[in-house]
C-alpha cells in the first residue's frame, strides 16, 4: 500500500506498514563497523590497532583537533580493519564480533557531583556525541555551552521507530538524563513529544518545558521546532538529543555502562515484512535485512527515504534502515545532455501550500530557497537558516525536485559561515 510522509504529500513508494504493536527483536549483528563521510571530516588518533580485542564501550579513537572527545566500540569484538584517509581522516573501523571481550564500565562516581566531571565523562563515554549542535549540525566543542537544549521525543520522518516506543518503562532514566541536561546549560531543556503521548518523571518546572507537535512530518524535525522555540546564533548555539539517547545517558549515570543497542525500524517497498529491531550502532545492514527483502533487485539506505543514503552500515545518528526497489530499467542521460541541463537557468519555485508545508511553516519557503539557491548569507541567516541542518531541507527537495538539492546548498553555506567564524 502507499505509505504517506504524513504531510499531504503521498511519497510514491509502495511497500508494507510498520506496527507499532509488533514484537520487537533484538539482533546483534557479528560485523559492524564506525563509519564517518567526507563531509564529516573526522580527523582521528586512533587508540587500538588491528587485530585487537575491544571490549564494548571502549574508546576506539579521538579527534585529533579535540582529544577530549572520543568514541567507543559499538559491541565486544576484535578489530578486523582500520581504512584511514589521507589526513587521519576516518574512513571506516570494521570489528568482527567476539562476546568474550566483554564490556568496559566507566566510572561515574565523579560525574555525579561535578559539572565538569559530567562534561568528562560525557566525552569519554562517546555519549557526547549523541548531542547535536545548531548552527552547523556538528558534534558540541569540547568547551561550547548550549543556550538551550531539545530533546526530541518523536520523530515524523517516514517510516521511523516511535521515541517513545523505545523508552517504554524507562521513566527513571529519563529523569536522570534530564537532570543531567540541566547541569550542562543554563538555559531551559525542550521535552518536544507528539500531540497525545505523555512523558512521566520528574524535573523543575521552570527549566523543562514541554512542546507539543502534531505528529506530521516535518514538523518533528528538530531545526524547526528550534527555529520555532529557541533560535541558534554563532554566539548561543543550541543543542539537539534523542530522547532514547537521554535515557542512555541516564541509564549510564547509574551502571557506567554505554548502551548496547538502539530501536530500529527495517522497512520500504523491497521488505517482505517491516519490523522494529533492537542492534548495536553501526550494525551490519545486509544482515539485519537478510531473508527479509523480496527476490528483486533492492537498495539498502540508511536512513529514511528522504535523506538515507546507500550504505552497508548503520549511520551513527541513524535509527532507520529503508529497502527500495533498484531502479534497474532506468536510463540515464546521455553526458553531454545531463551536462547541458545542469548548466541551464535554474527553474523558477512557485510558492505553494506544499511548498510551506515542506518547510514545517516556520519560515517563508520560496524566500528562504531562494536565499539558498543565489548564496545570499545574510538572508539566509535571517530567516533562520542557522537553526536548521541538511536533513531539515530533505522534503523540500523532495517537492521542488530541485538540483542542485537545496540540502546540499544550506550545508554549503553552513560549512562557509564556519569557516569563517574560525579564522
Amino acid at each position: 500500500m502507499l505509505w504517506s510522509s504524513q504531510t499531504g504529500l503521498t511519497v510514491h513508494v509502495r511497500g508494507p506498514a510498520l506496527s507499532a504493536h509488533a514484537p520487537v527483536d533484538s539482533v546483534i549483528t557479528e560485523e559492524a563497523a564506525v563509519c564517518a563521510t567526507v563531509e564529516d571530516d573526522l580527523r582521528v588518533t586512533m587508540l587500538v590497532e588491528e587485530d585487537q580485542p575491544v571490549a564494548q564501550g571502549a574508546p576506539v579513537f579521538r579527534l585529533r583537533h579535540h582529544p577530549e572527545i572520543v568514541h567507543v566500540a559499538p559491541m565486544a569484538g576484535r578489530i578486523a580493519s582500520v581504512d584511514l584517509a589521507p589526513g587521519k581522516r576516518l574512513s571506516e573501523i570494521r570489528l568482527f564480533r567476539e562476546p568474550e571481550a566483554g564490556r568496559h564500565q566507566h566510572a561515574t562516581a565523579a560525574a555525579r557531583r561535578d559539572a565538569s566531571a559530567l562534561r568528562s565523562l560525557l566525552m569519554q563515554s562517546g555519549m557526547w556525541l549523541a548531542f547535536r549542535s545548531r548552527p552547523f549540525g556538528r558534534p558540541p566543542l569540547p568547551k561550547e555551552t548550549p543556550a538551550a537544549i531539545f530533546v526530541m521525543g518523536l520523530d515524523t520522518k517516514p517510516l521511523a521507530p516511535d521515541p517513545a516506543l523505545a523508552v517504554a518503562d524507562r521513566q527513571d532514566d529519563i529523569g536522570r538524563g534530564i537532570a543531567q541536561l540541566l547541569r550542562l546549560t543554563e538555559g531551559p531543556v525542550y521535552l518536544c513529544q507528539a500531540a497525545g503521548s505523555a512523558l512521566a518523571f520528574e524535573a523543575p518546572r521552570d527549566r523543562v518545558r514541554k512542546v507539543t507537535v502534531d505528529p506530521v512530518h516535518p514538523w518533528g524535525l528538530a531545526g524547526f521546532l528550534v527555529h520555532r522555540h529557541h533560535p541558534a546564533t554563532v554566539t548561543r548555539p543550541v543543542w539537539d538529543i534523542h530522547l532514547e539517547d537521554l535515557a542512555a545517558l541516564g541509564a549510564m549515570l547509574d551502571s557506567g555502562l554505554v548502551p548496547e543497542t538502539r530501536l530500529v525500524s527495517i522497512a520500504g517497498p523491497a521488505v517482505t515484512q517491516a519490523r522494529l529491531v533492537r542492534c548495536q550502532p553501526g550494525a551490519d545492514l545486509r544482515s539485519l535485512c537478510h531473508g527479509h527483502v523480496t527476490q528483486k533487485p533492492h537498495v539498502v539506505q540508511s536512513g529514511s527515504a528522504l535523506e538515507g543514503t546507500k550504505a552497508r552500515w548503520l549511520g551513527m545518528r541513524d535509527r532507520q534502515v529503508t529497502v527500495l526497489d533498484a531502479a534497474t530499467d532506468a536510463r540515464r542521460d546521455h553526458w553531454l545532455l545531463a551536462a547541458l541541463k545542469r548548466t541551464s537557468r535554474p527553474r523558477p519555485i512557485i510558492p505553494t501550500a506544499a511548498l510551506e508545508h515542506a518547510l514545517g511553516g516556520a519560515m517563508p519557503a520560496a524566500a528562504m530557497l531562494r536565499a539558498l539557491a543565489v548564496g545570499d548569507r545574510e538572508t539566509a541567516i535571517r530567516l533562520g537558516a542557522l537553526s536548521l541542518v541538511g536533513e531539515d531541507m530533505t522534503l523540500a527537495d523532495y517537492v521542488t525536485c530541485a538540483e542542485p538539492r537545496h540540502s546540499t546548498l544550506l550545508q554549503q553555506m553552513l560549512r562557509e559561515i564556519a569557516k569563517e567564524e574560525a579564522a
